[in-house]
This record gives structure tokens, C-alpha cells and sequence, in this order.
């Protein structure tokens, strides 16, 4: 009996997570600004993702927009483990790093978050609509915090 209602709470507690995720995105309201438009153009940037030399790493993780402009992020894991990117300001990836420290193989394929296995490619488009300086990080426990993360400033 036990086991079965420790079941029922996991399961509640995925489903919980799950209708934040759709509740935080059904607004479109995104901290970094919002998803883009396929119709308009785009500045096309190549993000690797890297795991070698005892050092996980964006290449770039760094990247200057401008306050409206489009880019097509084409994300590459060019290493053997499986990141993600998401983008967003620091305050929230702060927060979505804490779910992911519950929830470790929480997958994504958001408008700004991506799920990448290795040697597998994502993209995302995405429109900057603010200025301020966000955050790209693969928030799976301890990669950001090896080095996996980097900077979009917006002027």
C-alpha cells in the first residue's frame, strides 16, 4: 500500500512540474524576450556544446544582440553527454536549475530550452525584445557549475 501511494506522489509531483512548465510558457512570457518569427529574418549563430578536458563549455559563451533583433540559435553537442541549453535571465535559470536538482532527467523542448543527446543538433529561434544581459546554461546538476554557461548581452 505504501508503495503504491509513494508512486501516486511522484507521479503528482511530475504532473506538477509539468502544468508549471506549460503554465509559465502558455502566456509566451519569457524572461530573455520571446520565441521568433520564421517569416522574418535572422542572424544565424552556431553554439557547440563541450564536455572534454574535464571542462563542460558553450563555444561561443559569449554573444552581443541587438534590442529587437532575431537570431537562430543552431545548438551542436559535439561531446559525449547530454546538455541542454536554456536561455533565460539568471534569476530564472536559478530557479529552473533548483527543479533540476529534483528532477535530473527532466527533458525539454521549449521555445528556449533544449534537450540535446550527444552528437544530436536542436535549434532554437529567438527574438530579444529586451535589453540586459542574459544567461544560456545547461542546468543538468553540476554542468553550469563546471562551466557550461554563457552570456547574451542586449543593447
Amino acid at each position: 500500500m505504501k508503495r503504491s501511494s509513494l508512486n501516486a506522489a511522484t507521479v503528482a509531483v511530475f504532473l506538477g512540474a509539468a502544468m508549471f512548465a506549460a503554465v509559465a510558457h502558455e502566456g509566451e512570457h519569457f524572461s530573455a524576450g520571446e520565441p521568433g518569427n520564421p517569416k522574418k529574418p535572422a542572424r544565424t549563430v552556431t553554439v557547440i556544446m563541450s564536455d572534454s578536458d574535464g571542462t563542460m563549455r558553450f563555444i561561443p559563451d559569449s554573444l552581443d544582440a541587438k534590442k529587437g533583433e532575431q537570431v537562430h540559435f543552431i545548438i551542436q553537442n559535439k561531446s559525449a553527454l547530454k546538455h541542454e541549453f536554456t536561455l533565460a535571465s539568471v534569476q530564472d535559470n536559478n530557479k529552473h536549475a533548483e527543479l533540476m536538482q529534483k528532477y535530473p532527467d527532466m527533458e525539454h523542448d521549449d521555445p528556449n530550452a533544449k534537450s540535446v543527446d550527444p552528437g544530436k543538433t536542436a535549434e532554437i529561434l529567438w527574438r530579444f525584445t529586451k535589453a540586459g544581459t542574459f544567461e544560456f546554461a545547461c542546468l543538468i546538476p553540476d554542468h553550469r557549475e563546471t562551466g557550461m554557461h554563457g552570456t547574451v548581452a542586449v543593447k
